[in-house]
């Protein structure tokens, strides 16, 4: 549990009615964005949503700001910005509060932070990154992604189809990523569901056609019902109270937590992503990574993010340098220098507004807010993933979410039936593919 004292930090004056505060949220559905200061920051409408797309843990008092690792102010004054940074981002990540009283602003923090001071909340926060000197990422491949239409009951036939219509339209996708539904489940990911026939087969069909194969994992989740669970519970990471600790609740069950500290399941998690790699996929999306650094009892007696940490390493060493993989519901700070390209929002949907208007939730506003607000990232920790573009005509507004992924200049992805498209659909889908650098 996230329980250390709070130590203040700082005082800062501001103007009550045009100060900002940028909170910066845990992972890549956590609400991240600025506020003005009489605003209601979004918090986790239910406990499973505060388990699954916060910071576990880490309440929040009401009328405080709280930034994980990262915190900004303009104080609105016209004085310089402000940011409170974790000193060990990737090691330690400190939550940091800012409450107002009498015009001043009280900053404090649980951990150990550097203070920055910068032009803009968006610069300080760049300048920031800046000084990890991390490589710049090397440039992203344009994808095409099962999700968005067909969910967990896409078959291989619509994979062919949507492989054939690439050709017909003449898109420029250098990667057809197959999403969640092939596997049998959450842990069994080397067993097929029915919809597939052959992994290793669909790959081949791939790069037959000059194109590159992807493939979506979730690999620190286990369905409690999975063959990996009955067959080795000690894998699983336990509860300090008795049973295994809780992810959450997804796809209508409960969810496990593997324990890459676990020789057993480290050696699992090489065999999967190694036989992957060996049957033609060399791009990789990694989700729901929250879960690889929940607080538990694992084998060995590490950190819960220098467990996360080494689970992420033990992927990249399977797949090779050289594969290209995208972390998704991942931790933020801890993922720094680990990732080509990371997700930094919710989920988008094929409607506006997420549900009970928990920002961590699915939506093309709930995307946009925490996308925007973490512009800044972009080709400095990584490639920006703002979730795939959907053109097709049945998806809400679909002109404005194509206006904020291309505005992005972020990973490009399409995520839509593409026999489905009309003709605007069609022209956007290729202006945006052929837009990326390649």
């Amino acid at each position: 549990m996230h329980d250390h004292p709070f130590t203040a930090l700082a005082s800062v004056p501001v103007n009550p009615r045009t100060a900002r505060v940028h909170e910066e949220g845990w992972q890549s559905w956590s609400p991240s964005g600025a506020y003005p200061l009489g605003a209601r920051p979004y918090r986790p409408a239910n406990a499973n949503w505060a388990t699954m797309c916060y910071r576990p843990g880490a309440t929040v008092p009401a009328e405080v700001f709280q930034g994980e690792g990262l915190l900004a102010l303009d104080p609105g004054d016209g004085s310089p910005a402000r940011l409170w940074a974790a000193v060990d981002p990737t090691g330690s990540v400190p939550s940091i509060r800012l409450s107002v009283r009498d015009g001043v602003a009280e900053i404090a923090a649980d951990g150990p932070v550097k203070e920055w001071t910068g032009t803009t909340v968006q610069s300080v926060l760049g300048d920031w990154a800046d000084s990890l000197a991390l490589p710049s990422p090397r440039p992203a491949p344009t994808v095409w992604c099962s999700w968005y239409e067909y969910f967990t009951a896409v078959t291989e036939d619509d994979i062919h189809e949507n492989l054939r219509a690439m050709d017909t339209l003449d898109l420029p996708i250098d990667v057809v990523q197959i999403d969640d539904g092939y596997q049998k489940a959450l842990g069994d990911w080397l067993t097929l569901s029915g919809r597939f026939r052959s992994r290793a087969g669909i790959a081949d069909t791939i790069r037959a056609r000059g194109r590159r194969a992807g493939i979506w994992t979730a690999p620190f989740l286990v369905d409690p019902a999975s063959d990996l669970a009955a067959e080795h519970p000690e894998w699983l990471v336990r509860d300090p109270a008795g049973g295994f600790a809780h992810a959450g609740r997804n796809w209508g069950h409960d969810l496990c937590v593997l324990d890459p500290t676990h020789p057993g399941a480290a050696a699992y998690l090489t065999e999967v992503y190694a036989t992957l790699r060996t049957e033609g996929y060399d791009y990789f999306k990694a989700d729901f990574l929250y879960a690889g650094a929940l607080d538990g009892v694992r084998h060995k007696e590490v950190d819960a993010v220098e467990a996360y940490r080494a689970g992420i390493a033990l992927i990249r060493e399977a797949i090779g340098p050289d594969a290209y993989l995208l972390g998704c519901g991942a931790p933020i700070l801890p993922s720094i220098g680990l990732f080509d390209a990371m997700r930094v929002s919710p989920d988008t949907a094929p409607h506006r507004r997420p549900e009970a208007d928990d920002y961590s939730q699915p939506g093309q506003d709930s995307a946009e807010f925490t996308g925007f607000a973490r512009q800044w990232q972009h080709g400095r920790l990584w490639t920006n993933d703002p979730d795939c573009l959907m053109a097709r005509p049945a998806v809400e507004t679909r002109e404005r979410w194509a206006a904020h992924v291309e505005a992005t200049g972020g990973l490009m992805a399409s995520s839509d039936r593409l026999l489905s498209l009309d003709q605007w659909g069609v022209a956007t889908t290729r202006r945006l593919l052929t837009g990326v650098a390649r």
